[in-house]
């Protein structure tokens, strides 16, 4: 058995955790992007959250992929 499947995580993980990562920095700049007063505009309340959201479910799915050999 070679060292490299013994590993937990392959490429194709690492490389889903990083865009992850980006998407969830990219929705938080979105919302601070937002001129309304207190984040109440649409920026702030609905597009900035549904990127958050998506770069945690990506961040998921990269944890639990397991390409096949």
């Amino acid at each position: 058995m070679s060292k490299k499947e013994n590993l937990a995580f392959q490429r194709i993980n690492y490389i889903l955790l990083i865009v992850g990562i980006l998407a969830i920095a990219l929705g938080f700049t979105i919302m601070s992007l937002d001129k309304d007063p207190h984040g109440f505009g649409v920026l702030g309340l609905t597009i900035g959250p549904l990127v958050v959201m998506s770069g945690f479910v990506l961040e998921f799915f990269a944890i639990l992929y397991r390409p096949r050999k």
